[in-house]
């Protein structure tokens, strides 16, 4: 997959190769070079690293020291010898391990809670993905939808410029009327405005795609519709995003990760039991002339029996985020089934549209028809023409507008769901992997 995007980045980028651009290419581009998508998942790899700071806490501490300096001793073993002060060189070298036996599962629920995190982060990743690859469909088909628009608004001039042809020629034979011409040569620069209007939108709309995919557009493909694929009611749509939505399971593993907390707080209301391994070589200490060496295995247990209440505040503190998580989660629930009845709406709304758009299309087009062989009958206005063929052009431009609406809403219901991506078959980040001891 990796290869894939390699070549299709490589191909998107060069302006000497003409090929047909998929909407899978580009989605595909854009999530994997996206620089929120990116710095997300540089946040979430930082995360993991802290599971590996946590885990240090299962392993032994080896600790070496040495020091050497000028010491001034005067006690009752130097006064005894007569000699009051001392003064010498001291000499110092340590060297001591420590092994935790037990910590309250301190170093376990911290081990759990950096792990949470981290799959937060990646499910965190998997979202950006998401709406990354949402945005990058709605700047591709924004490109197709402003191309055709541009076509419609060249062929509206075009027909505009014919009847103005036409007029004129009349107007030369002495058979036409000079309102006649003034009105149709006003149509003609409204035309053109309109045209200009397309183009600079459509320039807009290129600028769009380049901001979000990272490239010029160059030979998009137009997709297909895909009704078949997605749920039958948007109940059933609710129902699979509320289990495989990212943005919710990055709160669900939020909660995990305030437990963990509060499991951690927990620890110094237990005994620290360690065991612990040291030597010591000194020379000169205590104004005494040699050297000691001591050597020691110890098993420590140390229990804090009083800090000023700090430990169960602290607790008390981590209960708190636990419930501040958990309304998080809820709120969260209520976003995703918002977002999927919104977009399901307006796949709802598109579609019972377009047989009235494209019943208005038929009979605006046949109108015109008739009316361009009436008027050449002397049957009809020029300005019934020209409002026929206006008739059919704003038809149309309704009609495209459709098209493209109802292919976005089909595309912003699976990423409501979580899944547009999957259906795309575009690869995701590797960042949204679950922690695994390998990180």
């Amino acid at each position: 997959m990796k290869l894939k995007l390699i070549a299709t980045t490589c191909l998107l980028l060069s302006p000497s190769i003409l090929f047909a651009v998929t909407l899978q290419d580009a989605v595909g581009v854009a999530v994997q070079t996206n620089p929120d998508i990116l710095a997300a998942g540089s946040v979430r790899n930082a995360v993991s690293k802290e599971v590996r700071q946590a885990k240090a806490g299962y392993f032994p501490t080896l600790d070496f020291a040495i020091g050497t300096g000028w010491e001034v001793t005067d006690n009752p073993t130097t006064r005894r010898q007569g000699a009051g002060e001392i003064h010498k060189n001291r000499d110092e070298v340590s060297l001591n391990l420590r092994q935790m036996l037990f910590d309250g599962m301190a170093t376990k629920n911290e081990v759990r809670r950096h792990t949470a995190r981290t799959d937060s982060r990646a499910y965190t990743v998997f979202g950006a993905a998401e709406n990354t690859g949402l945005e990058a469909v709605n700047a591709y088909l924004g490109v197709l939808r402003r191309q055709e628009l541009v076509n419609l608004a060249s062929t509206n001039l075009e027909a505009h410029e014919r009847t103005h042809d036409q007029i004129r020629l009349r107007s030369e034979r002495g058979v036409g009327r000079k309102a006649d011409m003034d009105q149709s040569q006003g149509r003609v620069a409204l035309a053109q405005a309109n045209l200009i209007a397309e183009q600079s939108n459509q320039r807009d709309d290129e600028t769009n795609y380049l901001r979000v995919i990272g490239v010029n557009p160059e030979a998009l493909e137009i997709p297909e519709l895909m009704l078949s694929q997605l749920p039958e009611s948007v109940e059933e749509a609710i129902s699979f995003a509320l289990e495989h939505h990212p943005t919710l399971k990055s709160a669900n593993a939020d909660i995990e990760s305030a437990h963990a907390q509060h499991d951690t707080a927990k620890s110094p209301f237990y005994p620290r039991v360690d065991f612990e391994l040291g030597t010591t070589i000194n020379h000169d200490i205590d104004g005494i002339s040699g050297t000691n060496k001591d050597i020691t295995a110890m098993f420590r247990l140390r229990y804090n029996l009083l800090n000023g209440g700090k430990d169960k505040a602290r607790r008390e503190e981590t209960a708190y985020l636990i419930n501040q998580s958990a309304e998080i989660r809820n709120n969260t629930i209520r976003q995703v089934e918002q977002s999927v009845r919104l977009s399901w709406n307006a796949l709802e709304t598109v579609t019972q549209q377009m047989d009235f758009f494209q019943l208005h299309e038929t009979s605006s087009t046949n109108s015109r028809d008739s009316y361009k062989l009436q008027f050449s009958l002397g049957q009809r206005t020029l300005l019934d023409l020209l409002d026929s063929e206006n008739e059919v052009f704003v038809s149309r431009q309704a009609m495209t507008n459709a098209k493209y609406d109802k292919l976005f809403a089909m595309y912003r219901v699976l990423n409501s769901m979580g899944v547009l991506l999957e259906h795309l078959e575009v690869a995701l980040p590797e960042e949204t992997a679950l922690y695994n001891k390998n990180d």
